[in-house]
């Protein structure tokens, strides 16, 4: 076999094995009773959920609270079956964390108390075209 064979063989080898490695490292979003049992089952894994910030029958967002220091926060979240969950950030609040449309917290449980180690948020788009409504003549 000649040298570039055996390298590109070899390169091929590397592309597979990191991509058995990601493969492995790839989540799936489940809601927050899903990542309790995980959690119970004595799983450190870092899970993802992704719901919204509860709301008020007015459609104000209720339940995000600043510590004391306002270094870390706790809000309320309702995952996608509608279970609402405390979730503790020990970071400060995200600009436009209350505009907001979906929201993926990263992290675990420890105890009752879900900890977040990173918050993804999906906030309207601002090239969203609104609804336009034809008027007939």
């Amino acid at each position: 076999m000649k040298t570039t064979h055996i390298i590109l063989i070899a390169a091929i080898a590397v592309a597979i094995g990191i991509i058995i490695v990601s493969a492995g490292d790839a989540s799936t979003y489940v809601t927050f009773d899903q990542a309790y049992e995980l959690a119970s089952d004595g799983k450190d894994k870092k899970i993802h959920v992704v719901g919204t910030l509860k709301r008020n029958e007015f459609g104000d967002i209720v339940g995000i609270k600043p510590t004391a220091d306002k270094i870390s926060f706790t809000f309320i979240m309702v995952d996608e079956s509608g279970k609402e969950q405390t979730v503790f950030y020990n970071n400060p609040v995200p600009p436009d964390f209350a505009r907001s449309e979906n929201i993926v917290v990263i992290g675990s449980y420890q105890e009752e108390l879900f900890i977040a180690d990173n918050i993804l948020m999906k906030c309207p788009s601002k090239y969203q075209e609104d609804e336009i409504q034809a008027g007939v003549n």
